[in-house]
């Protein structure tokens, strides 16, 4: 029975944070007739003293979404995009050190890669081949993103990619795993091995008395050591070589004491040709979209302890 004499237990707020998500930002450096594009996708979330505004509704301490918005574009003009990391550096740091209230500021960001449309050598006549800087194609290969959360004293940086499709078309095997009664799969002793790589990085930059690195170049050497390791290594699983690609980049990049992949397995099966009186010798094919496996671990430099969540929908 219901003791209604006793008090209610008390409510509490638990974690909270606000802002504007998935302002989407284009920026275009001229330089004379070369230009350059960034194109970011910046989520900005705020935390800090915010109690009244959900207890009583008092925007007493609240700075608008709207203003979080305008503010992402104000500094593309303001500070430039050197790159995704030093943008969102930029500005978590301003809403930090700007607002009493806030305590910590989360900026999430992806960024959407362009190249260059070569001229075509009959239309150099008229503008010269050399001279269209201002045209460009949307790269597909992948989506760079980037998490920059500050609370004042300490940095946590966390880039990567996701969305890169890889392939291997050999020097894969998949054998003396576990069998009951219902495993049916046939050993493979040469087999396509394929995968969609969603993989974050954390830095070991935290605070401002270190040497910042360098972000574009660090993004570039990562995902360079990634690739290497994934078509150089002979593969049994693709746990290892998940583990083989973050090991290169632990142990060629100082800056980076942690990397996590998700890695779902982009299944490639033989097609049976026999009734159509065909050997099919590795040759065809039927890619399976579902289900996958999936495949996922954390890699760490010696003596560094975990911070990138296990599910990396979480960042």
């Amino acid at each position: 029975m219901t003791d209604f004499s006793r008090p209610a237990r008390p409510v509490i707020l638990g974690q909270n944070q606000y802002g504007k998500a998935e302002n989407r930002v284009v920026k275009i450096t001229r330089d004379g007739a070369t230009h350059h594009i960034k194109d970011l996708n910046v989520s900005v979330a705020l935390s800090g003293d915010m109690d009244e505004v959900h207890y009583s509704g008092s925007n007493a301490n609240v700075l608008p979404t709207d203003t979080t918005k305008n503010t992402v574009y104000a500094f593309a003009k303001e500070h430039g995009i050197e790159s995704a990391e030093q943008f969102g550096i930029h500005l978590a740091r301003h809403f930090v050190t700007s607002q009493e209230p806030i305590k910590i500021a989360r900026i999430r960001i992806e960024e959407y890669a362009w190249e260059r449309i070569e001229a075509s050598d009959a239309n150099s006549q008229f503008i010269g081949a050399d001279e269209v800087k201002h045209s460009f194609v949307r790269k597909g290969q992948e989506t760079r993103v980037t998490q920059i959360t500050y609370d004042g004293e300490k940095w946590e940086v966390v880039s990567g990619l996701k969305d890169l499709v890889v392939m291997n078309s050999t020097n894969s095997e998949f054998w003396g795993y576990v069998k009951d009664k219902y495993t049916t799969l046939p050993e493979a002793y040469d087999r396509i091995l394929a995968t969609q790589v969603s993989g974050r990085w954390r830095f070991n930059w935290s605070d401002d008395e270190q040497r910042m690195p360098n972000w574009e170049k660090s993004y570039e050497q990562t995902r360079k050591h990634m690739l290497q390791a994934f078509a150089e290594t002979y593969s049994l699983s693709l746990q290892q070589t998940l583990y083989q690609m973050g090991s290169r980049i632990i142990n060629n990049r100082s800056e980076i004491d942690e990397v996590r992949f998700s890695l779902p397995n982009k299944h490639h099966f033989l097609v049976d040709l026999e009734p159509f009186g065909l050997k099919n010798d590795n040759e065809v094919y039927f890619a399976a979209d579902r289900p996958y496996g999936l495949i996922e671990a954390t890699i760490l430099r010696d003596g560094c302890e975990p911070k990138i969540p296990v599910d990396l929908t979480n960042l």
